[in-house]
């Protein structure tokens, strides 16, 4: 290969840290439910986000699991029950932390309301998430790349048949 000349499809095989979004108002009918999406609005701010599915695999890959026998009515046998072992109060609040933290990888120009700029920390997406429209914001950008993902695969699905 020459200088920058690629063919075919470059993936960075890098740690994705998402896509950036502009920011978008949104509001909830208060008869019906239903969520009101705005268009971006261009300079008002943009956050880069990223699924949390592989966070979410991992984490419970590494949850620990207890067992019990139980006694099976039908066949009178005790039969091993695996579960995972429940966590406290404070252990799912950390883990909801974690996938938020993990889930908001970026913020540009987004400002407390004494013009000071909110940088991408732990803390302060904690924060964010707490605000209803920055919420459904993350919320929607989150459901736009599931479906982008799950039509690229209808794509791929379709392309791969043979005639």
């Amino acid at each position: 290969m020459k200088g920058n000349e690629m063919k075919g499809t470059a993936f960075n095989l890098k740690e994705d840290l998402g896509d950036w979004f502009d920011f978008f108002e949104s509001s909830v009918d208060i008869k019906t439910g239903e969520i009101t999406y705005d268009d971006p609005i261009p300079e008002t701010g943009k956050a880069r986000f990223r699924s949390s599915a592989q966070f979410v695999r991992d984490q419970m890959a590494k949850r620990a699991k207890e067992s019990e026998y139980v006694l099976n009515t039908s066949t009178r046998a005790m039969d091993r029950n695996t579960h995972y072992k429940d966590m406290t109060p404070e252990e799912e609040q950390k883990r909801r932390d974690d996938a938020i933290d993990h889930s908001i990888t970026g913020l540009k120009d987004f400002y407390d309301m004494e013009g000071n700029p909110i940088e991408c920390t732990r803390e302060n997406k904690l924060l964010l998430i707490l605000a209803p429209v920055f919420d459904r914001f993350m919320a929607r950008c989150l459901e736009l790349q599931l479906n982008a993902k799950t039509a690229r695969v209808k794509v791929a699905e379709k392309n791969s048949k043979t005639p």
